[in-house]
């Protein structure tokens, strides 16, 4: 994702975007794991992009005189998990994902 896509987003879809990213980094290490991870650049990628979200959501929390980690805490109640992945592992590596998260 670029900046100037994660500026455009609101708080809450800010907060999603970066949890939803954290699933997938957990799923990717699970394909990892089990030898079925075609492509291990994805880990770079998405840990590039949790990080720009993350210095996006810290600079609105500063802005808007939050503590660290509000944005976070206020909208990760709201987050429901969907299955993004093409080629989804079955309800195993969901379910795994569920309970790390």
């Amino acid at each position: 994702m670029k900046m100037s896509e994660i500026a455009a987003l609101t708080d809450e879809q800010l907060v999603h975007t970066e949890l939803s990213l954290e699933r997938k980094l957990i799923d990717a290490r699970i394909k990892k794991s089990f030898g079925t991870l075609e492509d291990s650049s994805v880990f770079a990628k998405i840990r590039k992009d949790i990080a720009r979200i993350q210095t996006e959501s810290t600079s609105r929390e500063k802005k808007q005189g939050l503590a660290k980690n509000a944005l976070k805490a206020q909208f990760r109640k709201t987050f429901v998990a969907t299955n993004e992945s093409e080629e989804s592992g079955g309800n195993f590596l969901q379910d795994i994902a569920d309970k790390l998260s």
